[in-house]
């Protein structure tokens, strides 16, 4: 049986690389990114790669991307809205163990529920802090730790990430032209 397993598994390679020149996990081999957000209860056409950590309590709006390597910490509640994208080794926390472990285990485990608004992009290897609120349409630069509530249009990154502009900022003029900048 192992010997056939391996033998799927490469065949099943062989495949995503000719079709998508990429290489991906086992379990994303053999599972449908669409068909997990859906098994999550995740929004309509949302998809999770199959390696994704999921704890507690998640709610993910529609047409939501999330990346490999991700973790999801919903056991204090987190919800991410719609037209998302979480890339991959993002971290979303909503409980830290900080409190307890300094004072060897006499406070308890702290949990903040954190907020994800609609259209938000999420650079990959961010980490968000519990209890945070990002605003909808905003922008975190990749390898980011976020611990600040962000406004909604906002774009931020650094470590720790602070604002750094607004998305209006940079919109192009009404009257500027396709060519390239």
């Amino acid at each position: 049986m192992l010997k056939e397993l391996r033998g799927l598994q490469r065949t099943l390679q062989r495949e995503k690389l000719s079709e998508f020149k990429r290489r991906v996990s086992w379990g994303d081999l053999i599972t449908d990114r669409w068909e997990n957000a859906r098994e999550y209860g995740f929004g309509e056409g949302s998809s999770c790669y199959d390696n994704v950590l999921i704890l507690g309590e998640v709610q993910v709006g529609d047409h939501t991307w999330i990346g490999p390597n991700v973790i999801l910490d919903g056991s204090g509640g987190l919800t991410i809205g719609s037209h998302c994208s979480i890339s991959a080794g993002v971290q979303i926390y909503s409980h830290d163990t900080v409190r307890r472990s300094i004072t060897l285990g006499q406070e308890p485990v702290e949990y903040s529920p954190t907020h994800i608004g609609d259209g938000v992009y999420i650079g990959p290897n961010t980490v968000i802090k519990r209890g945070v609120r990002i605003g909808s349409q905003s922008i975190i630069g990749a390898m980011s730790y976020v611990s600040i509530d962000v406004p909604a249009g906002s774009k931020v990154w650094g470590c720790p990430a602070r604002i750094v502009g607004h998305l209006e900022e940079h919109a192009p003029d009404e009257g500027a032209s396709n060519k390239a900048r």
